[in-house]
């Protein structure tokens, strides 16, 4: 009966036997996953330039929590973005009259704008609120309300649902759903991200609440941690994603302990004199990337390259088009209250207004920037990247750490507002 099967058996063996693997096929198996892995430059400096993983490496290998307490330390004494006046020697004040952030409209549109809506009657009746918030990056979980997570935007939330009119009120509790508010934001932030000058809105039916008791009530959400810097009630119009005109992030990076470095002489103008030896740089020229940044400016581009996470759908086209207002980099000095760092530390800013931003675009282009930088490529090194095919071209995303949103404006961009002059 046993040799009746016998032939079956060794049919099965044979089927489930792997393919012998060849010394070719082995070889043709690892070009293919090294050309997978790594995108292939062809520009004069891509010996020098660092892989995905080394540049990762050198992103993170960094004291990155003075940055965070810096940021902390700004989000407690609620100057806004008036606070980041000191790294660059300039008064606060200049800056202060900026914190409060612009109304969406005049006042006398606001009363047409009030009249109007007051004919219309229904939804145009309703009272809308623009709040401008400061929050620690470290802090939370990102802004979007998540399951299980502890959001800015669900905290905000939690706290203005007291304010909720009753009709809305009673459709929550019918579908079993907590009392809360509904925040729009004008960006949302990941993870780690701080931020200065955050505008969202609310609104309500209750013709009772007052600007004075929407900041009460976020100021107690998480003391130390999330603070409304200001509360004012605009014109049902207002939105603060759709209205943004532009907005501007800062980008504060811990540099190496290097006089070299620091004063603008890095190691890889040097290293390009001998290229043929493969050695690659280990430090970065603050004012080859302030030079790299600068060619970005002025102008819309399509960053497609330097966006992450982002659905096909908007990989294409004018959803990937931005126009940079402003684009530069300098070096500061970082001091901190805490007294075992009284003599501060040396840290590039990169400072980025934009009309709008893409996902991770901000991180994306201060990582690429210091590589390109790092590995001696010119100028143009963002533009050429621009005609990319693929997002293995830019460096991985710069943590979340040093990213801070400034504010975001409801006005014409005005340069004076910028940190980083000539």
């Amino acid at each position: 009966m046993l040799a009746k099967f016998r032939p079956l058996m060794a049919t099965a063996a044979k089927a489930r036997a792997p393919p012998a693997v060849t010394a070719s096929t082995a070889a043709a198996a690892a070009v293919e996953r090294e050309e997978h892995v790594h995108y292939k430059h062809t520009d004069a400096c891509h010996q020098l330039r660092w892989t995905a993983k080394e540049s990762y490496e050198y992103m993170y290998a960094r004291p990155w929590s003075r940055v965070v307490d810096f940021y902390a330390e700004l989000v407690r004494a609620g100057a806004g973005a008036a606070g980041l006046a000191k790294l660059f020697g300039k008064d606060e004040k200049d800056y202060t009259r900026y914190t409060a952030g612009e109304n969406y409209l005049t006042p006398s549109e606001k009363s047409t704008a009030t009249t109007s809506s007051k004919d219309r009657g229904g939804r145009w009746e309703r009272v809308t609120f623009k709040v401008v918030i400061s929050y620690h990056g470290r802090s939370f979980d990102g802004w979007q309300k998540q399951p299980g997570l502890n959001t800015v935007q669900g905290l905000v939330e939690k706290h203005l649902g007291q304010f909720v009119d009753e009709r809305k009120a009673k459709q929550l509790e019918a579908r079993s759903l907590p009392i809360e508010g509904c925040a729009v934001v004008a960006g949302r932030t990941d993870k780690g991200v701080t931020a200065l000058q955050q505008v969202c809105s609310f609104y309500t039916w209750r013709k009772d609440v007052k600007s004075g008791d929407l900041k009460g009530a976020i100021n107690e959400a998480a003391p130390d941690k999330l603070k409304p810097l200001h509360v004012s009630e605009v014109a049902r119009e207002f939105h603060p994603n759709f209205a943004a005109k532009w907005r501007r992030y800062m980008y504060i990076f811990p540099l190496d302990e290097d006089a070299n470095l620091i004063l603008g002489k890095a190691q890889s103008s040097k290293i390009l004199e001998n290229s043929e030896h493969n050695i690659k740089p280990q430090s970065f020229d603050v004012a080859k990337v302030d030079e790299i940044l600068k060619t970005l400016a002025g102008k819309t581009l399509s960053y497609k390259m330097f966006a992450r996470d982002t659905q096909a759908s908007r990989s294409v086209g004018p959803p990937t088009e931005c126009f940079m207002f402003h684009s530069r980099a300098a070096v500061a000095k970082l001091h901190s209250a805490n007294e075992d760092y009284k003599e501060g530390m040396m840290v590039m800013c990169v400072e980025l207004v934009a009309n709008r931003f893409l996902r991770k675009m901000v991180r994306v282009l201060v990582a690429t920037a210091i590589r390109e930088a790092a590995a001696g490529a010119g100028d143009d090194a963002l533009l050429n990247l621009m005609e990319a095919t693929d997002r293995r071209a830019t460096a991985p995303p710069a943590p979340p750490e040093g990213l801070c949103l400034v504010d975001v404006g409801y006005e014409d961009f005005n340069k004076q507002r910028c940190f980083i002059v000539d």
